[in-house]
């Protein structure tokens, strides 16, 4: 009979073609895997939830199949939020703290993020992280913790990641539905780089692309902190459409052509390969390099978009240890190789790191997996530094920064 544990962390990842649901516990400090449930999704539309009855009925089923391995009742989870409405900001405030220098307490911070955040946005954005790059004290930038510092003015120079409020609510409201409370929803991107990135590569400047079925979510580090999020639209669908559509082939088909033989640079294929495929007049042969000529261009087109919000968000020119590639998308042959002609950068494909489990089915260190171990070591490194909050103002600022809450 499954049971109710304190120390559970549950994650839901609502995506266009999958839904996910891991469960781990924290033993002696470490995340041990305890189970999973991954369901083929429903009620989606262009990665947003589109009918919310069918969505909570796949969430519920991932919920149960989740259960039944770990042997736990799942009652409380954490729902990471994405898609092609995901936005960022850079924002800075600033506040005078009085004629002569005093101590900075946690409520001066907060007062000068409060600054930093006061601007005009749409009635249906909602932040979904706050996210300081670094403080400037009396004209000194550079600063991580400012708590207990001496000066008479403080800024910050801080990024905000965005969301639709609407499909943000959808999302809670789905597993709501499905007999589910929601305690934190964290983005996708800023969980796929929990699972996949170093701390080199976050200092020295990398571009995590979370790829999944129907947007690329991105997140941009540098010396550490988060500068630049946002979302295109375009996934590993549009692939699959793509070819469905240029072989004249159904869906389902396309999606296992690309998946055992697809490669997105045509000159990396033999011209002799050939591949049967099925019409309704019979099999047909065809030759591989033709599935190249179709993927490729869509994978030109979803590198040229990234490099137009890089450029955009002023951080082209700062990827030191180039590009990280993850989500299901990411598994396509050769779409590193575009990544590296488009971007001009090293790129590398973004298997999550493993949890502290003998039993962790290897299907968790894919791609497609690594928002979903993300949001739990995520979640288990905010609440860590947590704890010790209440005993010092370091710890607690840290995770106030952090954590995305609603």
């Amino acid at each position: 009979m499954a049971q109710r544990q304190e120390n559970m962390i549950a994650v839901l990842d609502i995506g266009s073609a999958w839904t996910r649901m891991l469960v781990a516990e924290v033993q002696e400090g470490a995340l041990r895997y305890r189970g999973h449930g991954i369901v083929a999704s429903a009620g989606m539309r262009k990665g947003l939830i589109a009918e919310l009855a069918p969505a909570a009925k796949v969430v519920k089923a991932a919920c149960e199949l989740a259960e039944r391995v770990s042997r736990l009742n799942i009652d409380e989870c954490i729902v990471g939020i994405g898609g092609p409405h995901i936005r960022g900001l850079n924002v800075s405030g600033a506040i005078e703290l009085g004629s002569r220098p005093r101590d900075i307490t946690p409520n001066d911070v907060a007062a000068v993020q409060d600054r930093a955040k006061s601007i005009e946005r749409p009635p249906d954005r909602e932040f979904l992280h706050l996210l300081p790059r670094e403080y400037i004290l009396d004209d000194q930038p550079g600063i991580c913790d400012a708590v207990g510092m001496i000066g008479v003015r403080l800024e910050v120079d801080m990024h905000i990641a965005t969301c639709s409020g609407s499909a943000r609510q959808s999302a809670i409201t789905c597993a709501n539905k499905a007999g589910i409370e929601v305690s934190e929803t964290v983005l996708e991107s800023i969980a796929a780089a929990e699972a996949t990135l170093t701390a080199d590569e976050r200092e020295l400047g990398v571009c995590l692309l979370d790829i999944g079925a129907h947007s690329t979510e991105l997140a941009v580090f540098f010396e550490s902190a988060v500068v630049h999020t946002s979302a295109i639209p375009i996934g590993g669908l549009h692939f699959t459409n793509d070819l469905a559509q240029g072989l004249q082939i159904p869906v389902q088909q396309a999606e296992e052509l690309k998946c055992q033989y697809g490669h997105a640079v045509v000159t990396a294929v033999p011209q002799e390969a050939e591949v049967e495929i099925l019409h309704p007049s019979g099999p047909v042969k065809v030759p591989m390099r033709r599935l190249a000529e179709i993927l490729e261009p869509r994978a030109e087109q979803l590198f040229h978009f990234v490099r137009e919000s890089l450029r955009i968000g002023g951080v082209l020119e700062a990827l030191g240890s180039g590009c990280v590639l993850t989500g299901g998308g990411a598994m396509l042959p050769g779409l590193h190789d575009i990544a590296e002609s488009k971007l001009r950068v090293q790129s590398r494909i973004g298997n999550p790191v493993r949890l502290s489990s003998q039993q962790t089915p290897a299907a968790l260190v894919m791609p497609a997996f690594a928002t979903a171990v993300g949001m739990l070591l995520y979640v288990h490194r905010t609440r860590s530094t947590f704890v010790p909050a209440q005993h010092g103002f370091r710890s607690k600022l840290r995770s106030l920064f952090t954590v995305g809450s609603f």
